[in-house]
């Protein structure tokens, strides 16, 4: 069944040009988010995002792109898409009574991890910074329901009601997996051997920690729906942060653990997460792993570099920071990490993207010091991250939002599925337990996409 909007293809910055933004937003019932966006499968395929918090309190659908924000020179990206964003706003008419964050006009997308690598094609719909204006928007926050629509030139209130009365009438649709067909793990022993080559420059030189990654390929018979798999994060990952965001024939999604940072109204909140080991099979053997990974020398010392270059890249823009002084344990369905929390009360007038540009990357997926270890990953690394280990997320008028770390994650393309997966290395550390870190790592995704392990 279609919406009462049109959702047009790939709508550019220019079209910030086309007239005044209108923006209206209304109290809904109670809904079924992911139905919502399930019913839009074939109708606004390539112009959807789901979003849901750790704790599920807070979730946004959007469908259909009002307005798509990319940026044209990549150093300065961060600045051009505040830009845009704040260009859009000025002459934006505004309808909007709720103190809700997460409604009204809102934005969502995300940055590529690093814009000197070589772009792979399956990266190719995202560029190094993508974020959309939703013509139609649905966000529920602390259990209530809004609707919100955006749309240039001209706004029709009456199609709110009326969107309002189709929405009560959604039902779910049966969510098969394709068949698989195949499955690639990249250049395993070249992988062993840069991990090698990159530990050996950490012990010659001043280089503290590199975070490597590699990529695993699934294909199958049938393209892959990304309902079906946010469909299966939703079920089996109900602790975690579940994205996804369409970008033409392609969808990134995933269940990350790791918020990079939060704001509501003047409050900041980011999180440390590095160091990690597997579950146990049982609650002895959990409890076991775990306070082993509290004491491990290896992995507080990761963590503690992800700790103070947080604590560092938050602290211009705030008035006070609070840091716990050790870590606890963050317990994933199949992993355990360090867990650190920070923070802070923003600075008047701060906005996000500022500092989502000097958290990223962060030493659990870039390493220390910055600069060098992203040298050694484009040279060791021989794949693109595209949006894996990148901020996504979204912020609102107000200046609210949230952006995570596109860990746990793939990207799906026609046919086929790209999962992603990294550990931190330091100057100790042993290339065939790092490989069977990323197995792990690599579970949560494996399983949404019907598989238990490689």
């Amino acid at each position: 069944m279609k919406t009462i909007l049109s959702p047009n293809r790939f709508v550019q910055s220019e079209a910030i040009e086309r007239g005044k933004l209108f923006s209206y937003t209304l109290s809904i019932d109670p809904c079924d988010l992911f139905v919502f966006y399930q019913s839009h499968r074939t109708y606004a395929k390539g112009q959807r995002f789901y979003w849901k918090n750790a704790d599920g309190t807070f979730k946004i659908v959007g469908i259909g792109i009002a307005a798509s924000l990319t940026s044209k020179c990549p150093e300065k990206r961060f600045e051009q898409i505040q830009q845009q964003w704040d260009k859009l706003l000025q002459a934006a008419h505004i309808e909007n009574s709720f103190d809700a964050p997460g409604t009204g006009p809102l934005l969502f997308g995300g940055f590529s991890f690093d814009t000197n690598q070589m772009p792979a094609n399956e990266w190719g719909s995202f560029g190094d910074s993508l974020f959309y204006l939703p013509e139609i928007m649905i966000t529920c926050w602390q259990e209530q329901y809004f609707l919100t629509i955006n749309q240039f030139g001209t706004m029709d209130q009456g199609g709110g009601e009326h969107l309002k009365q189709w929405v009560k009438q959604m039902k779910a649709e049966p969510l098969p997996l394709p068949e698989q067909l195949a499955q690639k793990e990249y250049d395993v022993e070249g992988w062993l051997q840069s991990v090698e080559e990159v530990v050996h420059e950490l012990q010659n030189t001043d280089m503290q920690k590199v975070v490597l990654a590699r990529k695993l390929q699934l294909d199958f018979a049938e393209s892959i729906a990304s309902e079906t798999i946010i469909y299966q994060l939703l079920s089996q990952q109900p602790s975690s942060y579940v994205f996804s965001m369409e970008a033409e024939d392609s969808c990134f999604l995933g269940a990350s653990p790791e918020r990079l940072i939060e704001k509501v109204e003047n409050q900041i909140l980011s999180t440390c997460l590095a160091g990690s080991i597997a579950r146990g099979k049982n609650e002895q053997e959990d409890q076991q792993l775990g306070d082993s990974l509290l004491q491990d020398s290896k992995n507080l010392f990761e963590h503690e570099l992800v700790v103070s270059m947080i604590e560092d890249a938050l602290r211009p823009f705030c008035e006070e920071l609070f840091i716990p002084n050790q870590p606890v344990l963050m317990k994933k369905p199949y992993i355990q990490h360090l867990y650190t929390p920070v923070k802070g009360r923003a600075k008047k007038k701060s906005s996000i993207f500022p500092m989502i540009q000097s958290l990223h990357p962060t030493p659990a997926l870039g390493g220390v010091p910055t600069r060098p270890a992203m040298k050694i990953i484009r040279d060791k690394e021989n794949m693109d991250r595209g949006f894996y280990g990148s901020p996504i997320g979204w912020t609102d008028y107000r200046g609210n939002g949230e952006f995570i770390v596109g860990i746990r994650s793939g990207l799906t393309k026609g046919n086929s599925a790209y999962l992603y997966a990294g550990c931190g290395l330091v100057a100790d550390s042993i290339s065939e337990k790092e490989l069977v870190e990323t197995r792990i790592k690599f579970q949560p995704m494996l399983r949404a996409f019907g598989k238990e392990s490689l």
